[in-house]
């Protein structure tokens, strides 16, 4: 659940504002509900590994199609480590643009391995005034107070939706609950988690506790393997990848019309597709472009390529998600 601000609410917001001049706060009452299915994006590339900007464009038109809550870019599931500098400030461009007018919130990845990077990104990212910004920690932290400093410097750049993802930090610094409750209760526009720090549904539930005031929404990743169960303890979404987004987005609807035994009928079959993806390398390349949203299978994770018996077996699996499919 998101803090909705009445005029009394959001007048004291812009009073408190003022004596914190360095800091802007978040008060918009007409911001996209920050709950369900948010999809990380798949990063499209040519025949010859460059990233195919126009099929990034096409994706978001998919995204839109297929009725998710949010679109996500770029994060792990968008190779985000292998873009460059440059492809991400375009990639970010070219998303802003072609999201006027869609449905789904837009959700810009700023994270980079140290703040003064990082700053560019969010920068950038505020220009173009996405509905949120999502960061992972930082890789080059030596502390939690790096964590501290580095959150505390996005919160001040933007003056929209923060939120934080838990994993992709410096390994042996952990992004406790406490530190996340603390920067929330510092920065009203905070409190936005995608979380897969271990123990996560632990975790989970821990911040779900703090709803609607410190925390605003507790999101899981993970490709949603355990969307259902987190559905029943009354979680708020998933950020999952591109493939399957009408599935997600259905399982959503399905949850908000309390149909209990059809979310575990569709999420059975889509589980099958999740399972196939840790036996056969390359399955998210393949679905994207056999549903006509990439022309390649191109990635720069690995070269792709699939045996008769590979196809026969994604095929037949992607055969029982095909009747709940929207687009």
């Amino acid at each position: 659940m998101e803090t909705i601000y009445n005029r009394r609410q959001w007048l004291a917001a812009v009073s408190s504002a003022a004596l914190l001049p360095r800091f802007r706060f978040h008060a918009s009452l007409d911001q996209k509900p920050m709950r369900g299915a948010f999809i990380i994006m798949a990063t499209p590339y040519t025949p010859d590994k460059k990233v195919d900007f126009e099929d990034l464009t096409r994706e978001v038109d998919f995204m839109h199609r297929c009725g998710v809550q949010g679109m996500v870019w770029p994060q792990f599931a968008s190779e985000y480590p292998y873009l460059k500098r440059e492809e991400r400030l375009k990639g970010m461009e070219v998303l802003a643009k072609a999201a006027r007018g869609k449905n789904p919130a837009l959700v810009l990845g700023v994270q980079a391995e140290t703040s003064g990077e990082m700053l560019e990104f969010a920068q950038h990212a505020e220009r173009l005034e996405p509905d949120a910004v999502i960061a992972m920690p930082p890789k080059k932290a030596k502390s939690l107070q790096d964590y501290r400093s580095y959150y505390r410097a996005l919160c001040k750049t933007v003056n929209r939706t923060v939120f934080i993802q838990t994993t992709g930090g410096a390994p042996h610094v952990e992004p406790t609950v406490e530190f996340i409750l603390e920067i929330a209760r510092e920065f009203p526009h905070f409190g936005y988690i995608k979380e897969e720090y271990k123990p996560v549904l632990e975790r989970m539930q821990r911040l779900a506790k703090y709803r609607p005031d410190p925390i605003k929404s507790v999101f899981s990743g993970s490709a949603g393997r355990g969307w259902p169960y987190e559905m029943r303890l009354g979680l708020d979404g998933t950020m999952p990848g591109a493939p399957y987004s009408d599935i997600y987005a259905l399982l959503w609807s399905l949850y908000e019309q309390g149909k209990w035994e059809e979310i575990r009928e569709v999420f059975s079959k889509l589980l099958l597709m999740i399972n196939l993806a840790q036996q056969i390398p390359g399955v998210r390349q393949y679905i994207m472009k056999k549903r006509g949203v990439f022309k390649t299978t191109v990635s720069r994770r690995q070269d792709y390529t699939y045996s008769p018996k590979q196809i026969e077996e994604i095929e037949f699996n992607f055969a029982a998600l095909e009747p709940y499919l929207r687009t």
